[in-house]
Formats: structure tokens, C-alpha cells, sequence
């Protein structure tokens, strides 16, 4: 299962910050979601203008600032890229090229700290999941569905964005309106992200608390 983290945008209420490269706990927003590669087990691709560690690829919308959707499509298409060189597309020495195998991908915006552990819940309900289900993902408690944290079945996101067309500044409501989901509880409760100075404070003193989720989840199989 290959891992898409969308790392794009202004970060305008955090001064212009990469988000990527914000601390919390003091590890980067962009090392605590990679913490859920070991467990989904397939390759990486961060879609945005930020350093990616080794094995990684990194990719960006071209225009820049094209939205979430436009960042998702701009990583799939890094994914799928079989040639080194391809444009658009950084591959480490040694890195992933190659056609993409995976059936599923998560995609992952790189603002929530306790995304690796939430995935974690996510993917272990992969496995079950009906043949008509298109994603895999959470509601938080106001019942507002995770787009951005969720799993998706490859072949039903590259049709939703065929049906759009054009993917810039499109809402991601608006790509996902036809996918059939499948809603799960556990995890649930380390959905959050990072918007403003304030939040980052919340999570700064929710990991002191929460030891337990500074460290790389991990699952059976």
C-alpha cells in the first residue's frame, strides 16, 4: 500500500511555514505521518516543495498552489511515472521508480500529528473491506469525514479524478462525492490537525501526555 502525503500550501496562519519541517514534539509534522510507511509497506511520494528523506519521492503540482486535489493528482501520476527523469518528479539515488503495483494508497495530509496511528487503525480493517468499497477513512465528532486521512482503492481515485477533468482548485469534496466508503471507529481518536499557532500548542502538549503515540505504530502481516 503506497503512501501519499500532501505537503503543498501557504501555511498563511502559521506565518508562512512549511508545514513539512514544523516540530511538534520535536519531530517534524512530515517524520510522524512517514512513520506509517513500515506498516503499509509500499513506497512514498510527498507532494510539495520540501527536503524528503532518502527512498523518497517527492513530486509538486504544476502550477504550484493548485489545491489538494491537483497535489493528489500530481502524486499518483509520480507513482505510476516509470522512467527516472520524468518531469516533475525527484527520485532518490536508489529510490522507487518503477510502475506502481500497490491496489490501495493512502493519502495523507502532512499537518496531522497523529496520522501514522490513526492509519494504523485504518489499515487493519483493509483486509475486510467489500469489493464495492472505494475508501477506507474516519468522521471526527462533529461526523465530518476525513478526506485527507483515509484510504483509497487506487483504481476508484484515478476514476474520480478522470471524471473531473480539470483538478485544479477543485475541493476534494467534490472528487470524492461518488466513492463508497467505509467509515471505521478505531483511531478515531487522533484525528487533528495543525492550522494555527494555537493548534500546534495543543498537540505539543497532547504528545507529552500521550508518549505512546511518539512512536512508529506498527501491525501484524
Amino acid at each position: 500500500m503506497d503512501l501519499l502525503v500532501l505537503a503543498g500550501g501557504r501555511g498563511t496562519r502559521l506565518g508562512g511555514r512549511d508545514k513539512a519541517a514544523l516540530e511538534v514534539g520535536g519531530r517534524s509534522l512530515l517524520a510522524r505521518v512517514l512513520d506509517a510507511q513500515p506498516l503499509l509497506g509500499g513506497r512514498v511520494v510527498v507532494v510539495g516543495d520540501t527536503p524528503v528523506p532518502a527512498g523518497v519521492l517527492r513530486t509538486v503540482e504544476e502550477p504550484p498552489d493548485g489545491g489538494p486535489v491537483a497535489g493528489i493528482a500530481a502524486g499518483l501520476a509520480a507513482l505510476g511515472a516509470g522512467a527516472e527523469g520524468d518531469a516533475g518528479v525527484h527520485r532518490p539515488s536508489g529510490g522507487q521508480a518503477g510502475a506502481r503495483s500497490a491496489d490501495w494508497a493512502a493519502v495523507v495530509a502532512v499537518d496531522q500529528p497523529g496520522a501514522a496511528v490513526a492509519l494504523a487503525a485504518l489499515r487493519a480493517s483493509v483486509d475486510g473491506a467489500a469489493e464495492h468499497v472505494d475508501a477506507v477513512g474516519h468522521q471526527d465528532a462533529q461526523g465530518h469525514r476525513q478526506w485527507l486521512l483515509a484510504l483509497y482503492r487506487l483504481v476508484s481515485l484515478e476514476r474520480a479524478l478522470g471524471r473531473l477533468g480539470e483538478v485544479r482548485d477543485v475541493s476534494v469534496r467534490r472528487l470524492v462525492a461518488d466513492l463508497r466508503w467505509q467509515d471505521e471507529e478505531s483511531g478515531r481518536e487522533h484525528l487533528g490537525d495543525i492550522d494555527t499557532w494555537a493548534d500546534a500548542r495543543h498537540w505539543e502538549h497532547r504528545l507529552r501526555r500521550e508518549p505512546a503515540m511518539t512512536d512508529e505504530p506498527h501491525t501484524k502481516g
